[in-house]
């Protein structure tokens, strides 16, 4: 006997997770339901989520958005990496660079090759072998150009920064212009059903009774639904994540204008440097066990690089994840499902990854168990393999100059982390390991960025002489280094084709 469908969708909560759901609600699912989205202007979001991962740009072609007026629209600009100063040591700089580090030779991959050469002073640093590290060292940015397969400017990779509260309203406006329903209130309570405990309605302010058959969380740390009403506890990570608060703060832009994210190490956390076409977001990331509020507001507002444009705004988290991000009829995204601090740039592919699984795993009217244990089982594999990539940045140190710094050297790790830096540290080796987000060039690029040296590498490089590998990798150099010089800079690629018509 078929089981009905569901009708009624309820979002709780607007911000950049809330209209995400609903804008990939209303593309994917069309007009067989009705959705409505239920946000407070009383209520802020976090609104720090500026910079993305590569996989934005699926979402956005998902539902069909022209890149160029999307960037107009959220003040975007083009992001090719992340740059890490002073996390191994301090005075050292990496770029985390999207997309491929050179090509391989043979069945063996590139960084092999280099790890050999370099281990005998014969090889420049690696990102000088990924477009995608040496271009935004010289401040440059071209899209990918698909009909140059095999050269390096066929295979840029990147991502975006935008102000994340534009593109809540972007995307709102897609999503009300296809059906989604936005009710202005704030919930005081939320009705569970006797029989089950399954969501029934949530109660505004004014009285008013919104009922739903599927509840969508996207409520931030508050967690409403998820948390409060249905009482699905949170896994706690900060024995492994010891930073616990943010201070976000926005300043003037200034020259030049970087296709990255700039990562600067602290002595007890973080400050993150975001440029947008209008400014730059900036905020730090800290320990509240080891630095005050004040000392971290300090350290901050003395390396911004422009001119302060507002106060200070102050963010306490908890790192970690809810037990179970779908239970009973509500399924929990966004930062109501967990959170990561925003080194790697995840929270927003989290958004986006969730609901990819939620449609993929859509329920009907029966809420199959089945369905619902392997959501929260993809959801967990996926948690815990960007909770490894973060400790290793924090781990993998050879900084001694605060307390901070020594705690995080003598934490304890996942061994599943543990793992992978052992397989790194004999012979080079870097495996991705099923669907995890966090593929070999990203671990390569952070191990060897913080000073990770493996005793040797693949054997099979040695079928090779030196001198033939010193020419590949050579040429690899040269070829990287001349697609680089035609480029023009990230300000002249974004004048030229998606500048925001004014200030926002």
């Amino acid at each position: 006997m078929a089981i009905a469908p569901l009708k009624n969708i309820v979002i709780v909560g607007g911000g950049t997770a809330g209209w995400m759901t609903a804008a990939a609600f209303s593309r994917m699912l069309g007009s067989h339901y009705s959705i409505r989205l239920v946000e407070s202007d009383e209520i802020s979001t976090i609104g720090v989520g500026e910079a993305t991962i590569p996989g934005i740009k699926m979402f956005n072609n998902g539902l069909e958005i022209d890149e160029d007026e999307f960037l107009r629209c959220t003040q975007g600009t083009f992001k090719l990496g992340i740059e890490f100063v002073n996390w191994g040591r301090i005075g050292d700089s990496y770029i985390h660079g999207f997309g491929k580090i050179g090509q391989d030779l043979g069945t063996v991959s590139c960084h092999h090759y280099w790890l050999k050469m370099r281990q005998a002073g014969a090889a420049a640093d690696l990102e000088a072998y990924s477009i995608n590290s040496a271009a935004p060292r010289q401040s440059k940015y071209v899209r990918s150009v698909a009909e140059m397969p095999g050269s390096p400017l066929g295979d840029i990779a990147n991502a975006f920064h935008f102000d994340a509260g534009l593109y809540a309203k972007f995307l709102r406006g897609y999503a009300e212009a296809r059906g989604v329903v936005r009710t202005e209130g704030k919930i005081v309570n939320t009705v569970l059903r006797e029989a089950d405990g399954f969501i029934k309605a949530v109660v505004l302010e004014s009285g008013e009774q919104i009922e739903g058959d599927f509840f969508v969380d996207c409520s931030g740390t508050r967690a409403l639904l998820i948390g409060q009403a249905l009482k699905v506890p949170y896994d706690d990570w900060s024995h492994w994540l010891p930073c616990d608060r943010a201070i976000a703060v926005p300043c003037a832009s200034v020259e030049p204008l970087l296709p990255l994210t700039r990562s600067t190490a602290h002595s007890a956390g973080w400050q993150w440097r975001i440029p947008l076409q209008h400014r730059i977001g900036n905020g730090h990331v800290y320990s509240s066990r080891f630095m005050s509020q004040d000392e971290a507001t300090s350290i901050l507002l003395s390396n911004l690089d422009g001119k302060q444009l507002a106060e200070p705004r102050y963010i306490p988290f908890v790192p970690g994840r809810r037990k179970q991000t779908w239970f009973k009829n509500c399924v929990a995204i966004g930062l109501s499902s967990g959170f990561f601090e925003p080194i790697e740039s995840t929270n927003i592919h989290l958004i986006q990854t969730a609901i990819t699984r939620t449609i993929d795993l859509f329920p009907n009217s029966g809420f199959c168990a089945a369905d619902i244990a392997e959501y929260n089982k993809q959801t967990q594999y996926e948690y815990e393999r960007i909770r490894d990539f973060i400790i290793l940045h924090y781990k993998a140190t050879e900084r001694d100059d605060s307390a901070f710094w020594r705690h995080c050297r003598n934490i304890d790790i996942p061994e599943t982390l543990q793992h992978k830096i052992d397989l790194y540290s004999s012979n080079g080796r870097v495996y991705r390991e099923g669907g995890e987000l966090f593929g070999e060039m990203s671990w390569l690029q952070v191990m060897n960025g913080q000073g990770i040296r493996p005793q040797s590498y693949h054997p099979l490089v040695d079928l090779r002489s030196q001198e033939e590998i010193a020419g590949f990798l050579g040429d690899i150099k040269t070829v990287i280094g001349k697609c680089v010089d035609v480029m023009p800079t990230h300000a002249e690629y974004i004048a030229k084709h998606c500048a925001a018509s004014s200030p926002q």
